[in-house]
């Protein structure tokens, strides 16, 4: 059992249960935000139908219907909800695209998963504390020189600015010291990664904090305002979204080449 998770099994199968299906996404006109997190994917992953995939924390696999669709990679999802795997099977059958679903804690020695081409989570390793040890489950489930991707949503700035007054419950389930690329190269060094692409991605998305937890007179304010300014970032300011960092973007991302046999 990992210690310094921030989130259990429950908050998972909650998640997902009411989930409407089928679920996938693809790029669009008018998603910044998402096609630029899709870009850096079409630009710095191989494009090799020969080569497997696995998602770790891959419910309901959006994400991997895409590469499969604009890959051809064979597909895996790796997940410890049993929900959340129930939700994935039934996405790719309404999808018609073969996927094998892994009901496991990738934490588990017992869990006794093959090793892939290309191994990554979008909004996992941020649940945890010890990023380290997150990143090195990772790697032994990726074959010698192949493809560690890893991305979550970047809490950071002014996004936490508002999540603080709007979804304090949700920030709390965060680590937010992940968040700042600067401290990734503490696990570069530490694994010999080789960096492909890292940076924030997305510019300015007030939909990242676009939450309410609790209704009083500040976080109707809050909420408004997140309102009005998503409203203008798609149609009045969207030059601005080409701007990132790590105190307005919405997303960081970085892909790397595995250098040494783990």
């Amino acid at each position: 059992m990992i210690k310094d998770k921030l989130t259990e099994q429950q908050y998972w199968d909650d998640y997902w249960e009411n989930l409407s299906l089928p679920a996938e996404i693809k790029k669009t006109k008018n998603n910044h935000y998402l096609n630029e997190i899709l870009g850096v994917l079409d630009k710095n992953l191989p494009r090799d139908s020969n080569l497997s995939v696995l998602e770790i924390g891959g419910s309901p696999g959006q994400y991997l219907s895409y590469l499969y669709k604009n890959f051809g990679y064979k597909i895996h999802s790796l997940d410890y909800s049993p929900i959340g795997c129930l939700k994935t099977e039934e996405n790719f059958r309404l999808l018609n695209i073969p996927c094998e679903v892994y009901n496991a804690d990738f934490f588990s020695e017992d869990a006794n998963l093959p090793q892939f081409d290309i191994v990554y989570s979008l909004g996992l390793i941020e649940h945890f504390l010890d990023t380290n040890l997150v990143i090195e489950k990772h790697l032994k489930l990726l074959k010698k020189e192949g493809w560690l991707l890893i991305g979550m949503p970047n809490f950071n700035g002014i996004n936490g600015f508002f999540l603080k007054v709007l979804a304090q419950d949700l920030l709390s389930k965060h680590n937010l010291k992940v968040m700042d690329i600067k401290n990734w190269k503490s696990f570069e060094k530490k694994f010999n990664l080789q960096p492909l692409f890292r940076g924030y991605v997305g510019g300015f998305e007030p939909s990242v904090f676009n939450r309410w937890e609790r209704k009083t007179v500040v976080t109707l304010i809050f909420k408004t305002t997140a309102k009005i300014l998503s409203l203008l970032f798609c149609s009045h300011f969207k030059f601005i979204r080409k701007y990132n960092s790590k105190n307005v973007s919405g997303y960081v991302i970085g892909i790397y080449k595995k250098t040494d046999s783990m």
